[in-house]
């Protein structure tokens, strides 16, 4: 099984970079492992990359997993409700964090 390295900076600069170097990996045969544990930033476009990259993989039958999920990575996938989609959906006993909202 294959880890990449998604890095500490998954901002909205950070997007078209994270495509590219997801991209390699679209149609790599058998599971591959995203590594979030180094994830401190995270922007939306991100999130959607990763999202479509998954779903990419998934629509040709190929698994895709994440490891060492950062708790920034987690509170951003749950927030804007893209946990499920990501496969982050069934870890229950990390949404515990209460989050204020600025407006």
């Amino acid at each position: 099984m294959s880890a990449v390295p998604l890095g500490d900076d998954l901002g909205i600069e950070a997007a078209t970079d994270l495509k590219q170097h997801l991209a390699p990996h679209v149609a790599q045969p058998g599971p591959l492992v995203l590594d979030a544990g180094a994830v401190q930033r995270v922007h939306t476009a991100s999130l959607q990359v990763l999202c479509s990259f998954v779903r990419q993989r998934e629509q040709a039958g190929l698994a895709t997993d994440f490891s060492a999920v950062s708790q920034s990575f987690r509170d951003a996938a749950r927030l804007l409700g893209l946990a499920p989609q990501l496969g982050l959906a069934n870890d229950n006993e990390h949404n515990t964090q209460q989050v204020e909202n600025a407006a």
